[in-house]
């Protein structure tokens, strides 16, 4: 699953920016650089440990990845945001990597769970209608299962 992140807002929750999910995985929309969290260093190149807090901001938008006690607005789970600018946000940016091993291996299937509400980030299938039709709700779940697997 790829998430690109979309300057339409949601019809409900927060009116933050929306984050949807697409197949593609050439999707130009869909990047995201993999950051220290709020006060640490991630350099370039830097392995990211099974356990670590992160950020993930957005290429194109400079936004972060982003969690809230919000409904999202088809699932009624917990919404899903990209949020601040120029990579600057809040705690609420912060996510904890869950892979198998020491380290994130690249290819490897992972999961994120939001650090300070610890739901993992999630995808169940429902789609948005106009303006971004087609792309799917991504959400936060509070259990872990085959919805929240990332690669």
């Amino acid at each position: 699953r790829r998430a690109p992140a979309h300057g339409r807002s949601p019809s409900a929750g927060s009116g933050q920016q929306s984050v949807t999910a697409v197949a593609a995985a050439d999707d130009g929309n869909s990047y995201w650089r993999v950051r220290g969290r709020t006060a640490a260093g991630c350099p370039r190149g830097t392995p990211v440990r099974c356990g670590q807090a992160i950020r993930l901001t957005h290429l194109g938008t400079g936004r972060n990845l982003h969690s809230h006690r919000f409904a999202s607005p088809l699932s009624g789970n917990q919404e899903v945001s990209a949020f601040g600018e120029a990579g600057e946000g809040d705690y609420l940016d912060d996510w904890t990597v869950v892979c198998s091993g020491t380290y994130w291996a690249r290819d490897a299937e992972v999961r994120f769970q939001h650090s300070s509400t610890a739901v993992f980030l999630s995808v169940t299938g429902e789609q948005y209608g106009r303006p971004i039709q087609g792309q799917t709700e991504v959400h936060g779940m509070a259990t872990a299962s085959h919805n929240n697997y990332w690669k």
